[in-house]
């Protein structure tokens, strides 16, 4: 196997030599002939293909027959890498439109590399989560250019301003707001010890309804774990805006732009009374980039969060596509389908024996 081959591929790309060795111990070579189906519709995911040279196509199958081109990937193009991070279905077929020659890394190997703190598989978890949160960026981005039923008039502009500067930052709340953090789903797989340490660059914030935390299009220098209460997430296109979601205890708000060193994409206010945690960006980035137990910890902790937006995002894209097939708009149709199924992969929803 060639390391320098392997290091062209972007998921590798900035990996050293001894890293890009090391992930190649659980890497297998592949091959491809023209016309050879690497992935099927609704199949397993069971890894990622890392393409060294060649093109292939992904294809989806439309209600009715026929099918629909969503994707090409070529030289250095990767595909699956998803399935290394959570187990899931894939959303098209992919199919060579050449002779191919590539790589393939198995879930469940990579896996086993993560729970033991390899920094190699790290690195690369962390490539993959960048990947992804880009990924829902643009998604969300796509979401809004259609309309749609739940769409209303701006209510109320948000403040271009920071909306919490000159707040009070504090360590004390009105309750003893530690005694939550326990039952707080983003803190799942924390120990406590991790959950304390994740939390002590934290400043406690107690805001009234009403209250704005930041607005759509300002720079994003912190995150908020809501702790009590609830958050309205608002997107405002031109004097219309949606709502995107409601954001209640145990939910990260903000982090997509703190990943990203991007300015939000929507604004937040609060709806409910709350009691928020401020995470100043530059320690939540410390701890993602770090590789103890707390900044693995926090690693699954973005998965499930991002893995959540995305299904609610792709709620919405179903429901325009179907908006868009009462109406025969028929172009509006294909660009969502494309949209939808381009992501090549899927969470497996969980069995109603697990869901118990």
């Amino acid at each position: 196997m060639s390391i320098e081959a392997l290091q062209q591929v972007s998921l590798c790309r900035g990996l050293d030599r001894a890293a890009a060795e090391r992930l190649s111990s659980v890497t297998r070579e592949v091959s491809f002939l023209k016309g050879a189906q690497l992935v099927r519709q609704n199949g397993p995911a069971r890894g990622a293909f890392l393409i060294r040279s060649g093109t292939v196509e992904a294809r989806v199958a439309l209600p009715g027959g026929g099918s629909l081109a969503v994707a090409e990937l070529r030289d250095g193009d990767v595909f699956g890498e998803m399935a290394l991070i959570e187990r899931g279905v894939c959303t098209a077929s992919v199919l060579a439109s050449s002779n191919v020659e590539g790589w393939f890394i198995g879930g469940d190997d990579f896996r086993a590399m993560v729970a033991s703190r390899e920094p190699v598989a790290l690195e690369i978890q962390r490539a993959i989560t960048h990947n992804l949160a880009a990924k829902l960026r643009v998604l969300n981005a796509k979401v809004r250019e259609h309309a749609a039923q739940e769409d209303r008039p701006v209510r109320e502009a948000a403040p271009q301003a920071d909306p919490l500067a000159g707040v009070a930052r504090t360590r004390r709340a009105s309750f003893d707001w530690r005694r939550f953090l326990p039952l707080l789903s983003f803190l799942d797989g924390f120990d406590e010890d991790e959950a304390d340490e994740f939390v002590a660059a934290a400043q406690v914030l107690e805001l009234g309804r009403g209250a704005w935390i930041f607005a759509q299009g300002q720079p994003a220098q912190f995150c908020y774990l809501v702790v009590r209460g609830a958050v309205e997430v608002l997107a405002q296109k031109g004097a219309r805006e949606r709502r995107v979601g409601i954001a209640g205890p145990g939910e990260l708000l903000g982090y997509l732009a703190a990943l990203e060193g991007a300015a939000h994409a929507a604004s937040a206010r609060v709806r409910e009374p709350a009691l928020l945690l401020e995470i100043p960006r530059s320690a939540f980035l410390a701890f993602f980039n770090g590789g103890s137990g707390t900044s693995v910890s926090l690693q699954h902790a973005i998965h499930r969060s991002l893995l959540r937006s995305l299904a609610r995002t792709n709620t919405q894209l179903t429901r325009l596509i179907s908006d868009a097939r009462l109406s025969a708009a028929h172009r509006e149709v294909a660009a969502l389908e494309t949209t939808l199924h381009g992501q090549l992969w899927t969470v497996v929803p969980p069995s109603p024996e697990a869901a118990r």
